[in-house]
């Protein structure tokens, strides 16, 4: 080997310099060929730029702001990707001026909740943030005019919500929007065991299944969550046992549909119950989710003897949307007036005091005035203690969309009429002079009281006495008004605390198992777990799971290593090519 590779070099591409010498004219000096050494530039010749660039800027060292819309279920995933981004290193902050980068979880249920996600994107946007989309409006319509060039992370892609962030950070745009899948078979969605910070340290919002098995003609989530998929009873119960290892004494079920669990894994509900029952300790309490009339009938017996269970709120929201069996059969909702009525009579015979909550739609296409008189009659018989009154608003590629509309005025003036009724009654006044068990979990919007909740799930409102939050006890009843009841404790009762675990403090990480243990804390580089996964067939998704060499052990070393290689090899294949030529 010439001398000249015992020199040392400072760059690859010094190896050969437009002054070099051709390979026919080396043949007589070649031993005094040294490669020249190309002059660095100086400091003052260095342009700068106020922007760096991107291959600069250190992922994990960022601010982040994330605003989610919606039910439980979307508030269960912004818990999710809160937790994980912490994990990895990047601060959640309340204050979205000193954030870096909006993460917008969006709700696609109602437009005036797609009118507030579309504004805060343009907010965003004019204050120079970057911008990572989440939820089912783009999951649904990601090809709309005011998502283009921008980051989405899809509903089932949660778990890759640092990838995705990292990446639009550096100024790329990313979007992941597949299924979960195993065997070809679709899943939940992300895993139940990742990172979150729980907005509310005392409350666990568990998804048990994603997507439905009902196709409304005005809903617009189905386009986002599909089809029904579950969760097995094993991985939910694992996530309720982690949950009250953590301090946690309230658990929510949420889903689409929680009534469908199961359906599609040979399971159902009432098999679920009853094992997290099992797991719940004293003074902590279960809530379940919405349910739709069709798959609780079949489950009616059970479901009552589980809302009779001490550490089960007597509780259940069921959507009624119409009192007309000619309005449900438009909205294809698979049941009649007669299957609600059935539901809510057994279960207030069974179930004595059960608190049932239900929504109604006023004004869906063809509503006539008959038919909203039903529906009027239907509120003043039950006399809802929870009644949730939406307007209709046509979503964009909904059957319902393109049927003939309601005038604006007349669904306004029903929406105006039902509420009033709604306000008519009071519910809890016959509840003054009650002694009633609590369980204290949350502040008042006002900040003057704290919020606990009795058997039935109502709200009463009780003394900011620090020593009270996340425990049960017992109140009386002194005041009552239509959303809540006034309780003072009483002096003499038994305090129940739902764990000896010290609950998680607010915006700490919760469920860090030994994958997330070693991740970043002021923005050092995370590295992922040896056994984490890259899906087949995703060319994103492996090349940003990838270790490069400089983000391993010894990294510097092997870069050197790497370098050396092939400088022997580009030297050899030259002087290979040389001798040919001679």
């Amino acid at each position: 080997m010439p001398a000249a590779c015992d020199s040392v070099l400072e760059d690859i591409e010094d190896i050969v310099s437009a002054e070099d010498l051709k390979p026919r004219d080396r043949q007589f000096v070649r031993k005094n060929v040294f490669p020249k050494v190309r002059k660095r530039h100086s400091q003052k010749n260095i342009q700068t730029d106020d922007d760096p660039p991107s291959d600069s800027i250190i992922p994990g060292a960022q601010k982040i702001w994330i605003r989610t819309w919606g039910c439980s279920h979307n508030n269960s995933d912004g818990e999710y990707m809160a937790g994980q981004l912490a994990a990895y290193g990047y601060k959640i902050t309340d204050n979205s001026a000193e954030a870096d980068l909006w993460l917008l979880n969006s709700c696609t249920v109602k437009n005036p909740a797609e009118d507030h996600f579309r504004n805060s994107i343009k907010k965003a946007q004019e204050g120079k943030k970057k911008v990572v989309l989440a939820g089912c409006v783009p999951q649904a319509q990601p090809r709309q005019d005011y998502l283009k060039g921008l980051s989405i992370i899809g509903v089932q892609q949660i778990d890759r919500v640092v990838e995705v962030v990292e990446e639009t950070i550096k100024g790329h745009s990313v979007r992941l929007l597949g299924q979960k899948k195993d065997n070809g078979k679709r899943l939940g969605g992300a895993r139940l065991d990742l990172p979150k910070i729980r907005k509310n340290p005392l409350i666990e919002i568990i998804s048990i299944n994603t997507g439905c098995l009902n196709a409304c003609t005005y809903c617009k989530t189905k386009h986002a969550r599909g089809d029904l998929a579950s969760y097995p009873i094993e991985e939910l119960v694992d996530r309720a046992k982690q949950s009250f290892q953590e301090g946690v004494c309230e658990i929510w079920l949420t889903s689409e549909d929680t009534g469908a669990y199961g359906r599609d894994i040979g399971t159902d509900l009432p098999t679920l119950l009853w094992k997290l029952v099992e797991a719940i300790p004293e003074g902590a309490m279960l809530r379940l989710g919405m349910t739709n009339p069709p798959y609780i009938l079949e489950h009616l017996e059970e479901m009552a003897k589980i809302l009779n269970h001490p550490r089960v709120y007597a509780f259940l929201h069921i959507p009624v949307q119409s009192a007309s069996d000619s309005v449900l059969m438009d909205m294809k909702r698979e049941y009649c007036v007669a299957d609600f009525k059935q539901v809510v009579d057994f279960l207030k015979e069974k179930v004595p005091g059960i608190t049932i909550a239900t929504d109604i739609i006023c004004g869906f296409p063809g509503e006539t005035d008959e038919d909203f008189q039903e529906t009027m009659k239907l509120v003043e018989q039950y006399r809802f203690p929870s009644l949730f009154i939406n307007q209709f608003y046509p979503r964009p590629g909904t059957p319902a969309a393109k049927m003939h509309q309601v005038p604006a005025t007349v669904k306004k003036q029903r929406t105006k009429d039902l509420s009033q009724l709604f306000h008519s009654y009071n519910p809890y006044d016959h509840k003054v002079g009650e002694r009633q068990r609590v369980l204290v979990t949350e502040e008042s919007f006002d900040s003057n009281y704290y919020v606990a909740h009795n058997p039935f799930y109502e709200q009463v409102l009780v003394p900011k006495d620090p020593l009270l939050m996340g425990k049960m006890v017992e109140v009386n009843i002194y005041e009552a008004g239509k959303h809540y009841m006034k309780g003072r404790p009483v002096s003499d009762a038994r305090v129940y605390t739902a764990s000896i675990t010290r609950p998680l403090a607010k915006g700490e990480v919760s469920g860090l198992t030994e994958e997330f243990r070693h991740a970043p804390q002021n923005g050092t580089k995370w590295k992922a777990h040896p056994s984490a996964e890259i899906p087949v067939k995703t060319p994103l998704s492996s090349w940003m799971a990838l270790q490069l060499p400089w983000q391993q052990e010894g990294g510097g070393l092997k870069i050197l290593s790497v370098s050396l290689a092939l400088l022997a090899v580009l030297v050899m294949f030259y002087y290979g090519g040389m001798k040919t030529e001679l």
